[in-house]
């Protein structure tokens, strides 16, 4: 069995609480913390029967990596996952579903990876895809800004991006990337086929390689005065739009 994991803040914890309770270890609680949110979650957590156990603020922010634990924290054990992107396609394929994905180039905040998680998850996405190197990983921040998706989220981190486009191509998925100069807006393109929307980090974008892997680009469209969108706020625009189109 892998070594436990750190999660910590309500959401993090309350997810994986409701989804997977044999897999928590132990829950720490700040016992100085009485308000109500605070002890609806003890509830829940008596109800699900794991140990708890009170500690103070200190402790609970040493144990996380962070003071924005909101008085929670929780040592899980890793859950089942998907082991790669092919075997997920293939389970889509098998039941005749057409993947959506999210594919993120450039990527360094834990705060912007968790957000992109969350959206991705609420917006019904299959995975989340971004490079090894230049790329944030999962770490307890992104856990607990994801609100619980980083553990319902497929994150595949791959070597080289640009082939794994060119691999999800051949699969007959569309790559349809996003640039402030693309002559043709989100709003033109079909997103009901098979499709993987690729997000740059805000600033830089894309770099040049992913660029020219994609099949097509699409900008969305701004009407006020600022120029461009956080990419939390970018992918969330996009995959919705995805599924306002399949519903």
């Amino acid at each position: 069995m892998s070594s436990p994991k750190v999660l910590f803040g309500f959401h993090a914890v309350g997810v994986r609480l409701k989804t997977a309770p044999q897999s928590v270890v132990e829950v720490y609680f700040e016992s100085t913390r009485r308000d109500a949110r605070m002890r609806q979650f003890l509830e829940r957590a008596k109800e699900s029967g794991v140990r708890l156990i009170e500690a103070d603020s200190l402790r609970i922010a040493k144990l996380a990596g962070s003071h924005g634990h909101q008085g929670v924290a929780a040592r899980v054990q890793e859950l089942p996952q998907v082991h790669s992107l092919d075997e997920l396609l293939e389970g889509l394929e098998a039941e005749g579903r057409a993947p959506l994905l999210l594919v993120l180039d450039g990527i360094t905040d834990p705060h912007n990876l968790g957000a992109c998680l969350r959206v991705a998850d609420g917006a019904g996405a299959h995975a989340v895809i971004a490079p090894k190197d230049h790329a944030a990983g999962i770490n307890a921040t992104v856990a607990k800004v994801a609100s619980g998706a980083a553990e319902t989220m497929p994150y595949f981190m791959v070597t080289n991006l640009a082939r794994t486009l060119g691999e999800l191509k051949e699969r007959n998925i569309w790559v349809i990337g996003t640039s402030d100069d693309a002559p043709k807006t989100l709003y033109q393109v079909d997103l009901k086929v098979p499709v993987a929307l690729v997000l740059g980090a805000e600033g830089d974008g894309m770099r040049q390689l992913t660029r020219k892997t994609c099949d097509e680009l699409v900008s969305i469209p701004m009407a006020g005065a600022v120029e461009s969108l956080n990419v939390s706020v970018a992918s969330g625009v996009c995959l919705y739009e995805a599924l306002r189109q399949r519903s």
